[in-house]
């Protein structure tokens, strides 16, 4: 069975939504492990970066293999 755009959108905002509250835990934690202090809404900011990008990569993909399935 083929999985619809919506889908794909729909696992890929399911999936980076839960990556970004473990990557901002993981910063919270590492970070001052490694000597690098910024303020939460830094951490929230830079989360929110990579979470874009994981976003748009997670549902490029997606759509990718499903072509050429």
């Amino acid at each position: 069975m083929r999985q619809s755009r919506r889908m794909s959108l729909t696992e890929a905002v399911v999936n980076v939504a839960i990556g970004y509250g473990i990557a901002v835990a993981t910063q919270l934690v590492v970070f001052p492990i490694f000597g690098v202090h910024i303020a939460l809404a830094d951490d929230l900011a830079i989360g929110a970066a990579f979470t874009v990008i994981s976003l748009l990569r997670s549902y490029l993909l997606r759509r990718l293999f499903e072509r050429l399935r």
